[in-house]
């Protein structure tokens, strides 16, 4: 980009972060998948990814850790076909369940409208699958910003099939070790049960600043043989009041947990929701900016190699394009994840 001037305002016209990116130079490729159908307490984060591309016209792009992540080049692509339209009628079908509580003794409509959800939930699936695939055949860096934590799926599945023995490294407020919560198949609470238990390739799942959880999910993870390594946030916040060179230890001690090729989950509400106020299910406690950012570069420093990563859960509230706190904070976090998602690809 020999005519780009990283420290001048974003000009009318940019992609995301300002970039004059195109699809074939860019090697960082993002995909928006605006979908939150079954988000199960406040919805709007369908609203994340036009909100994150909104205020990354306001990210500073030099990085005193990663550098400058602009250079490798990073595009958005337009949301996948009927995106938002799944939406809309998963949506709609799925709140009469939520509703319910996900009682369908309560109204005989309701079976046939989960069916419907669930129809749908797969179908978005193999869209991002497919999307993904691509993005991976061009050997670029795929990066899917949700929607709901439901979205992923089909990311992480298809970096698993070309990486098999995959590690998934995820940041969450929650286990998403439910089965089929509320009866919709790919909740998003679901998310990681979903990994686990449908994708044989994915070898570990490695969770950080885990506080919200069911009994089964704590057992799913202590019966899982190792295959979930869980990192919940009460032993976090204990580690960070002992001080010392504990945090450090128990960092590096989990990254370790990972396999070479790992695809980076992150669910905002992960993050003290002072972070991120307005994300469908906040919950107290979680990670502060600096502890992501210690995570971040402790994995840039790891030697595994970022294959893939997701940003999930970012609600801007009713300000998609003006001041949306949430949104900032998104999008700082994104350029970080992609930068750091470089530096272990270099």
């Amino acid at each position: 980009m020999p005519h780009f001037d990283p420290s001048a305002a974003a000009q009318p016209g940019s992609g995301i972060y300002g970039l004059p990116s195109t699809r074939d130079e860019a090697g960082v490729h993002v995909l928006p998948v605006p979908f939150d159908a079954t988000a199960s307490y406040r919805k709007g984060a369908w609203m994340g990814p036009d909100a994150v591309a909104a205020a990354s016209r306001q990210v500073d792009l030099f990085d005193a850790f990663t550098g400058r992540p602009y250079e490798a080049g990073i595009w958005q692509a337009e949301p996948l076909p009927n995106a938002l339209e799944l939406n809309q009628e998963a949506s709609r079908l799925a709140d009469g369940i939520i509703a319910a509580g996900g009682d369908l003794n309560a109204a005989g409509h309701l079976r046939a409208d989960l069916a419907r959800v669930n129809a749908i939930g797969a179908e978005l699936n193999e869209l991002v699958r497919k999307a993904t695939r691509q993005v991976l055949e061009l050997d670029k860096l795929p990066v899917l910003l949700g929607g709901d934590h439901s979205t992923p799926f089909g990311a992480i599945q298809a970096c698993a099939e070309r990486h098999p023995g995959l590690g998934v490294l995820h940041f969450d407020a929650h286990a998403d070790l439910r089965v089929a919560y509320e009866g919709f198949e790919w909740s998003h609470a679901s998310i990681m049960e979903n990994v686990t238990r449908r994708l044989p390739k994915v070898a570990r799942l490695a969770q950080v600043g885990i506080r919200d959880f069911s009994e089964d999910e704590y057992e799913l993870s202590r019966r899982s043989k190792g295959r979930i390594v869980t990192l919940y946030d009460r032993e976090w916040q204990r580690a960070r009041l002992a001080g010392g060179d504990e945090v450090l230890r128990i960092v590096r001690e989990h990254l370790s947990t990972l396999p070479e090729h790992v695809y980076v989950s992150f669910d905002i509400d992960g993050l003290d929701p002072a972070l991120c106020p307005s994300t469908g299910t906040p919950v107290p406690g979680g990670l502060s900016w600096a502890d992501a950012m210690l995570w971040l570069e402790e994995l840039a420093l790891s030697g595994k190699r970022v294959v893939g990563l997701d940003l999930n859960e970012v609600n801007p509230g009713h300000d998609v394009e003006g001041d949306s706190w949430d949104a900032m904070v998104g999008a700082r976090l994104l350029y970080r994840m992609i930068g750091v998602a470089l530096m272990t690809r270099r």
